[in-house]
Parts: structure tokens; sequence; C-alpha cells
């Protein structure tokens, strides 16, 4: 894959189409059930500017005429996609939305609203991925939709 999207034969317009259909459908597999922590959510983030950057190249300077990397801002204004921890967001909302209209009989919807008997494990709790669908509904406003 670095090959390809490094490679200066292929226009950027399909380096960005083998990105999309190979890189994000294998990074994005499963994503709807998982939940991430800062530190994983950052680590895909780096994965996805490096990409980026072999997508797109480096820039010259104007001033100094020397080669230098692209910014993160300007990687996002060149890729108009949304970036992946955005697009895992979204996912996962749009899984918790389909579970939540399913009937109390399916498993899935136990799994989500269903409370496990027990104690948790001594130390920091694991981030569940109930925790998860919570936090995303605060970011953007419909915390309330939780009480």
């Amino acid at each position: 894959m670095q090959n390809l999207v490094s490679s200066s034969l292929l226009p950027k317009n399909i380096k960005i189409k083998i990105h999309r259909t190979i890189n994000l459908s294998v990074v994005l597999y499963g994503c709807e059930t998982c939940s991430l922590a800062v530190r994983e959510e950052r680590r895909f983030r780096v994965c996805e500017n490096r990409i980026l950057r072999r997508i797109f190249g480096s820039k010259r300077h104007e001033v100094t005429r020397e080669w230098r990397k692209l910014h993160i801002e300007e990687l996002h204004d060149l890729y108009s996609s949304p970036n992946i921890i955005r697009m895992f967001k979204s996912r996962r909302m749009r899984l918790a939305g389909h579970v939540a209209s399913m009937g109390e009989r399916r498993g899935a919807y136990r799994v989500l609203v269903g409370k496990i008997e027990g104690k948790r494990p001594l130390g920091r709790p694991r981030r569940r991925w109930e925790d998860s669908i919570k936090r995303n509904l605060q970011e953007v406003g419909w915390g309330h939709a939780l009480h």
C-alpha cells in the first residue's frame, strides 16, 4: 500500500479512492462495537495523517523554497472527508440508534440496556460501549436524551 500511495505515477484522486476503499474499510471494520480510549484515538489520527501526507506529498515554502511537510489543517483542507475519529463515532451512533429501536426481546437490545450482575474489578473501570455512546451524545448536545 505504501508504494501505491507514495507513487508519483498515480493521480491524487486515485490515491484517495484507494485510501477510502482499502485503508478505511480495513480500519473501520467493527468500529461500531468497540470503545476507543483517548490514546487509541490519537494513534488512529496519527496513522491517518501519515497516509494523507504520503498521498499529497510535501509542499514547497514560498519564501525559502525548501520542502516541508503539510500541516494538519492543510491536509484536512485538501482531503474533504471527515476525519477517522468522526467516522468511528458516527458509525457507533448509527448502530446505537438501530439497537435502541429494536424490541426488548432482541439480544442486542438487552446488551445495550441491560445491567450485568456482579462487581466490576478493582482499579480504573474500563470504558464500556455504553460509556462511549453517552460521551458521543453529550459531545453533540444530546446528553439530555439519556435521562
